[in-house]
């Protein structure tokens, strides 16, 4: 069986979709229920980025995007809409370069689209089904995911995980 149509590939897509769905559908949404869902949602999309198989890939590839600047721009006005008072948070940050903790303002609506980026860009890759474009898209996503994406996760987890249990 080819790699792309591994059951940690075809387990990922799964939870990816469900993941850029909710998102896509949130306008609108009780900010209780986007958080309740999303506190589900990104461990589990977590862990089937880290059960993804590791693949070789051209560091000069750059799988084709699908969602646009103006997509971007949308989900993220929209969940900052409904994260209201609650999108903004100051972060501690580690600075390799200068090695001290420096504050830094975030918002979750941001750092849900920087997510929602890439993961929508491989789940329509995905679903295009040209394998060869899958395995180098699958690349790409694992080396953003180590890169940038799961670190926005995180960040983002821990700052609904806050908005639910301690604001």
């Amino acid at each position: 069986m080819n790699i792309v149509y591994s059951q940690p590939v075809v387990e990922f897509v799964t939870v990816a979709t469900e993941f850029c769905a909710f998102l896509e559908q949130s306008e609108g949404r009780d900010r209780n229920e986007l958080v309740d869902r999303l506190l589900k949602l990104l461990p589990l999309l977590y862990l089937k980025a880290q059960l993804l198989p590791q693949v070789e890939g051209n560091d000069e590839f750059e799988p084709e995007t699908y969602v646009t600047e103006q997509d971007y721009n949308w989900l993220r006005a929209i969940l900052a809409d409904v994260m209201a008072e609650e999108d903004e948070y100051e972060d501690f940050v580690y600075d390799e370069g200068v090695r001290m903790e420096e504050t830094r303002w975030k918002r979750v609506s941001e750092g849900l689209a920087d997510i929602y980026q890439p993961v929508r860009d491989f789940v329509e890759t995905f679903r295009n089904g040209v394998e060869e474009n899958i395995e180098e898209a699958l690349w790409a996503l694992n080396d953003h995911f180590e890169l940038y994406w799961g670190s926005d996760l995180v960040d983002t987890l821990r700052q609904l995980h806050r908005t639910r249990y301690v604001s």
